[in-house]
């Protein structure tokens, strides 16, 4: 039995991480904000047996207090949203980086065994492609809207998109991208440097029930969930035919214990996904259908956000190799337990909003 530290621990990931946690024996305390983006009422789906201390991971103090006595932490405190990322500039590095900086400083003084952070596949950039002649591309770049949605090569061949492994050289496309690659960044480093042992997982598009349905910047899945709840067509950007993994909380949960554990994830990084990619359209109409609306198609824009890609999915071939983790749940049996607990909730739908304040803001064409 440990006692672990999750910064963040009463979001959406972290709720699910403590059930999974306690359940192996391990106490539990949780460092969070409860910010009122997530949160976006007082109740919290967090278990009663874990320890909540509210607290900002900025604050030193608060991070000192609930460093007392752990063995571990699971870093998940965090702002997240690339397009939200990419005009709240000052609040996003201040809370994943600075608050990364504040954490490590009080590890100097009270070490831990690991530390776990949650980085993100948002650090690739667009994913692995192949070109024409099968070579790999890892800087593939887009030529814009008007049906140009795809990369190409130097000569305007069509590039394919391939599983981006963690080798793939970061292309930081967004300020929350810089923000999560200076957290992993800042985890691997300086836990080695006072002999602690650091480990980054890069997720991929976590769904699941709790995820927080009025947080237009959260999951794509939570957006168009609130959305339909209100009766709403989904909003995609683009063509819709961009492809994303998608994941189930309950294995990113397990991702998270493995990584905990297993002595060969010591400074490493690892992506957690399914190893299977979806189109964005189809993600949305598969949900309508699932929630018994279907006549609701999505609504396709046709624009795009500053700092989206077109294609990234996980090659999830070290995760199998150093931490025994594959992901276990069907995407169609995952979205069924989600409209099962999306129809007990309810939601204020705000993406339009979003989408007005970033398009006043230029940051969609």
């Amino acid at each position: 039995m440990a006692k672990i530290l999750v910064t963040g621990g009463a979001g959406f990931i972290g709720s699910h991480l403590a059930r999974h946690l306690l359940a192996r024996g391990d106490d539990v305390r949780v460092l969070d904000a409860m910010i009122d983006q997530v949160h976006a009422r007082p109740a919290t789906s967090l278990p009663r047996e874990a320890e909540l201390v509210i607290g900002d991971v900025r604050d030193g103090d608060a991070v000192r207090r609930a460093l007392a006595g752990i063995d571990a932490v699971v870093h998940l405190a965090a702002e997240v949203g690339v397009g939200q990322s990419m005009y709240a500039i000052d609040r996003y590095v201040a809370v994943n980086d600075l608050g990364t900086a504040v954490l490590f400083q009080a590890l100097i003084d009270r070490p831990v065994r690991r530390v776990v952070v949650a980085s993100s596949m948002s650090i690739y950039g667009e994913g692995l492609y192949r070109d024409a002649d099968g070579a790999a591309v890892e800087d593939a770049e887009r030529r814009g809207g008007d049906g140009g949605w795809e990369p190409v090569d130097a000569a305007g061949r069509p590039l394919v998109p391939v599983p981006t492994p963690e080798d793939k050289r970061p292309a930081l496309a967004s300020v929350y991208a810089l923000t999560k690659y200076v957290q992993e960044r800042l985890t691997l480093n300086v836990a080695a440097a006072y002999g602690m042992e650091g480990v980054a997982l890069r997720l991929f598009n976590v769904y699941g029930p709790g995820q927080a349905l009025s947080n237009p910047y959260t999951g794509v899945l939570a957006i168009f969930a609130a959305r339909l709840l209100n009766r709403r067509r989904p909003l995609v950007f683009e063509d819709g035919r961009q492809r994303r993994d998608f994941v189930h909380v309950s294995d990113v949960a397990r991702a998270f214990l493995a990584a905990l554990d297993r002595p060969d994830a010591a400074g490493g990084v690892y992506n957690v996904g399914s190893g299977r990619d979806r189109s964005v359209a189809e993600v949305a109409s598969a949900l309508a259908a699932a929630m018994g609306r279907p006549e609701i198609e999505p609504e396709v824009t046709g624009k795009a956000r500053k700092g989206d890609i077109r294609h990234c999915f996980a090659d999830v071939t070290r995760a199998a190799r150093d931490l025994d983790f594959c992901a276990r749940t069907d995407f169609a049996d995952g979205l069924a337990e989600l409209v099962e607990w999306l129809a007990a909730q309810s939601a204020n739908d705000r993406a339009e909003e979003a989408r007005r304040e970033l398009e006043r803001r230029g940051l969609v064409a």
